[in-house]
């Protein structure tokens, strides 16, 4: 069977237009679709940043393309100079637009790092909700000390309301990170650390682990739901009604490791339990071992 030129062409145009939709398709749900004050400040660094940077990138493939026009074999104007060795207006530019773009990048960097410090609040006039985010093996935890409710791998927030995050692990150290609201904070074990986050409108979004921490890594993600502040009330409400008590025995079987474990809520949390994982007054998990025995699945993730 033959197959025209003109019939391989459209293939590649065809290929070629795929391929871009779904380069786009990715970006767009994560990290330059922001839904927050803070992914829209680090969507901007991002811009500037690659904006800066194309003032180096953009003169260098003109010039290539220049000069290989410029010296080519046939043109007769072009000086053929075998024993040049040195110029030194040639290294004033070589040297100084480098060092110049350098010195741009790490003013928005100084100014980006301070902007969005990870301990500065957020500039809004309402109070924002504490949540306190404990990462488990392998699965994360959400607790409303102010609502005494807490949730497994699913993360409920008003919109456009300040959400404070207080954030530790109960094994080895994780990434926390929404990718559509931005700030990847790392837990550790044995200490806590913070961020500040908020979605403007309600939508549902994607949080995902970003450390590699053994065997169930790759299902240590959870969902984001940003919801209407009445909305929020009546899931808190509706959470004390249903679910277990969280006090140390829920914790010492939540703990254990589990993979795959579909979201559930709890009815009660002891309000001492954040502090006793921090200080480490509950024992850590063991984290991955090497030639342990397959991982447990938690009861509830078949519910």
């Amino acid at each position: 069977m033959m197959v025209t030129k003109g019939a391989l062409g459209a293939k590649a145009r065809a290929i070629a237009a795929l391929a871009l939709v779904t380069c786009l398709t990715g970006c767009s749900g994560m990290l330059l679709d922001p839904q927050g004050p803070v992914g829209l400040q680090e969507r901007q660094i991002l811009y500037n940043s690659l904006g800066i940077m194309l003032v180096i990138v953009v003169p260098t493939i003109i010039a290539t393309f220049w000069f290989a026009w410029w010296y080519r074999a046939d043109n007769k104007r072009a000086r053929y100079l075998p024993d040049w060795a040195h110029s030194g207006r040639v290294e004033l530019v070589v040297w100084s637009i480098p060092i110049v773009v350098i010195l741009f990048l790490g003013g928005v960097i100084w100014v980006g790092s301070h902007r969005l410090d990870v301990f500065k609040p957020l500039d809004s006039k309402i109070k924002p909700v504490e949540v306190q985010v404990v990462a488990l093996d392998w699965k994360w935890l959400f607790i409303y000390p102010e609502q005494g409710v807490a949730s497994v791998n699913k993360l409920v927030m008003p919109a456009g309301v300040p959400v404070h995050f207080t954030l530790t692990s109960a094994s080895v150290m994780n990434g926390f990170f929404v990718p559509q609201l931005g700030s990847m904070v790392m837990a550790m074990n044995g200490m806590a650390t913070q961020v500040s986050l908020q979605a403007d409108k309600p939508g549902t979004y994607y949080g995902e682990s970003t450390q590699f921490s053994g065997d169930g890594f790759s299902g240590m993600h959870f969902e984001v739901d940003s919801v209407p502040a009445a909305q929020f009330a009546q899931w808190a409400s509706g959470a004390h009604g249903a679910g277990p008590v969280l006090d140390g025995a829920g914790y010492a079987e939540l703990s254990k490791q589990s993979e795959d474990v579909k979201p559930f809520t709890y009815r009660a949390v002891d309000p001492r339990l954040f502090d006793a994982i921090t200080t480490q007054k509950l024992p850590s998990a063991p984290g991955p071992q090497v030639g342990r025995p397959d991982a447990t699945v938690s009861p509830r993730s078949e519910s």
